[in-house]
């Protein structure tokens, strides 16, 4: 086995007084891939800046193999001083790196290696500072948040390129499709303590789950025991001082234990404030058109909104996805055609660039608008207490907003749009910057959410997760409404799993698809007859294979006591997951060919 390249042990960071990591550590051998996990605040970018040697832990081990190369990518990466975008890739390039490939690996990322990197979007600036880091094939890559601000083909492009290079990765991500994707191991910060999982994300949180339970259990197992000791000193201890004194030192040894035990960090708790009742139409708009001096960014756009849809909108960068929700929403008038408001709509946007942040504004007063209380679902609430809701601190009431992270400022914006009344959420890139478990939460309560909700969004997970129908970007200003989730668009772009079955119409008033070559005309064939009966058994006995391999696989001890029969399980969980994915596809798009033939 290869020597590791790097080595961190037992790291410790304090900032203010307040430690972060306390005995963190982890290694990356030749090829490794593998991702850093937890709660914004945790320490994934500091530990990540240790491991990088931008930063010196105050105390702990970092060894690197003699002559191994790094290279870091920052979360907001710095192009100043440079004149065009080809200068600070190529200042980022060691002797001998080859700069024909940077520019080459420039252009497929839509740059040409000329831009004014003053000039440059989030998105562009992203994409030139990836290149740079790449095109220097380095030993070990560590990416932090790589995909912000990126649209879904650069998610995917670098997806693919990430998983072709010869390169180790560290990654920290909010993107659970893309650590999917690309990692072998997982390592979770939580209260300052590393802990590794030696498989990729896919399997991290319900092994994340099992690990939170027992740990419930051994705390619950030692609170018994501390009221059982503690009645025994209270009862006991004076008259038989000598002879107890070992149990009473065991006693005091228990407690200082239990105190410097941290149990699971807090979650967000979010509720909407809920408005009155919408109309049940909430928005029509008939053959909407929209330019800017060139091409229209929309054209001939006809769709239908009703109260409790949940409507996700996407495409790439600079596609119109802003310009569409501003004409659906009524902020932006239409060049031609018309758009129609349902009645009593009650409106909460939460805009991606976080523009409606004051940086001067105290978190306290963008809460409130001055003052110390909050309405929030039809209750007063003093502000600390709604703050904490949202995992800010009681002393943080007064910080500046500009000082918060970026992290921070989204938990911020959430709270501030869900303290309004609303009967129609409107969402542009809510995920930026929130850990996976305050995007579990957003998820959830969308899911409960009364009204309706218009969500712009990268997060292929996520809109998976949240919308029924996803209108997404055709090429030419044309924008076509499918039925599900991103993962479900692109299979009905593609003719569906099965290949057979007829992709479905555009949901309303758009011009119907051609059949793909081989689809049945007029009635189901035999086989997919057959196929619509067997599948679903098939589906549920491969998720009973899937539940029982993941059960087998969160044993912490499986691996240590036979690492042949952990990559077995492994394998065997990966081809059941990928088995029912294909068999989930398949019903879908059969199911949809047989309503099309009933309908029609």
């Amino acid at each position: 086995m290869a020597p590791p390249l790097l080595i961190l042990r037992d790291i410790f960071v304090t900032f203010g007084g307040t430690p972060l990591l306390e005995g963190a550590g982890f290694q990356v051998s030749a090829g490794d891939r593998l991702c850093l996990v937890g709660r914004n605040g945790s320490g994934k970018s500091t530990l990540l800046k240790v491991a990088a040697g931008l930063m010196e832990a105050d105390a702990g081990e970092r060894y690197v193999h003699p002559g191994a190369t790094l290279r870091y990518l920052a979360q907001e990466p710095n192009l100043k001083g440079f004149a065009t975008t080809m200068a600070y890739v190529e200042a980022g390039l060691a002797p001998g790196d080859d700069a024909h490939g940077a520019r080459t690996l420039l252009e497929r990322l839509g740059l040409t290696g000329d831009e004014d990197p003053v000039r440059l979007s989030g998105g562009e600036a992203r994409r030139c500072a990836l290149v740079r880091e790449l095109a220097a094939e380095p030993d070990i890559l560590f990416l932090d948040e790589p995909t912000n601000h990126l649209d879904l083909p650069a998610i995917e492009w670098l997806e693919d390129t990430l998983d072709g290079i010869r390169s180790a990765l560290v990654l920290v991500s909010h993107d659970r499709r893309f650590l999917e994707k690309l990692t072998r191991r997982t390592v979770w910060l939580a209260q300052g303590v590393a802990r590794t999982l030696d498989r990729g994300f896919g399997a991290f949180e319900s092994w994340r789950d099992d690990v939170l339970e027992q740990e419930e259990r051994a705390r619950r197992e030692m609170d018994r025991k501390l009221a059982a000791e503690t009645e025994w000193l209270h009862k006991g201890v004076t008259a038989r001082r000598k002879r107890n004194q070992g149990r009473l030192r065991a006693l005091h040894a228990l407690r200082a234990e239990r105190r410097g035990q941290h149990g699971p960090t807090g979650t967000v708790k979010m509720a909407t404030t809920e408005g009155a009742t919408s109309g049940r139409l909430v928005i029509e708009a008939k053959d909407v058109t929209k330019g800017y001096g060139g091409a229209p960014v929309v054209r001939d756009c006809s769709l239908r909104v009703l109260r409790g849809d949940r409507i996700g909108i996407v495409g790439p960068n600079g596609a119109g996805k802003t310009t569409l929700l501003n004409l659906l929403t009524g902020a932006l008038k239409p060049d031609s055609g018309s758009v129609r408001t349902g009645t009593a709509l009650q409106m909460v946007t939460l805009d991606q660039r976080r523009e409606s942040l004051d940086p001067t504004t105290t978190l306290s007063d963008a809460l409130t608008g001055g003052g110390n209380m909050v309405d929030v679902a039809g209750q007063r609430r003093h502000v600390i207490g709604y703050m904490k809701d949202f995992l800010f601190a009681p002393e943080q009431a007064r910080t500046p907003v500009g000082v918060l992270s970026g992290g921070e400022r989204g938990r911020l914006m959430l709270a501030r749009a869900l303290a309004r009344e609303s009967n129609l959420l409107v969402l542009d890139e809510p995920t930026n910057d929130l850990d996976l478990e305050t995007l579990d939460l957003l998820q959830e309560m969308l899911a409960d959410y009364p009204g309706t909700v218009l969500l712009v969004s990268h997060d292929r997970d996520f809109l998976d997760r949240v919308v029924a129908a996803t209108v997404a970007f055709e090429g030419d200003g044309r924008w076509v409404e499918y039925a599900g989730g991103y993962s479900d668009m692109i299979a009905q772009r593609r003719g569906g799993a099965a290949d057979e079955a007829e992709p479905p119409k555009p949901k309303k008033s758009r011009p119907a698809e051609p059949k793909p070559r081989g689809a049945g005309g007029g009635k189901l064939s035999f086989r997919d007859k057959h196929a619509l009966e067997t599948l679903p058994a098939r589906v549920e006995a491969l998720t009973a294979e899937i539940a029982a391999l993941q059960k087998a696989l969160t044993d912490p001890q499986l691996y240590a006591r036979d690492p042949a029969a952990f990559e077995a399980a492994a394998g065997r969980l990966e081809a059941a997951e990928a088995k029912r994915a294909k068999a989930e596809e398949q019903w879908l798009a059969l199911e949809m060919k047989r309503e099309e033939i009933e309908g029609g």
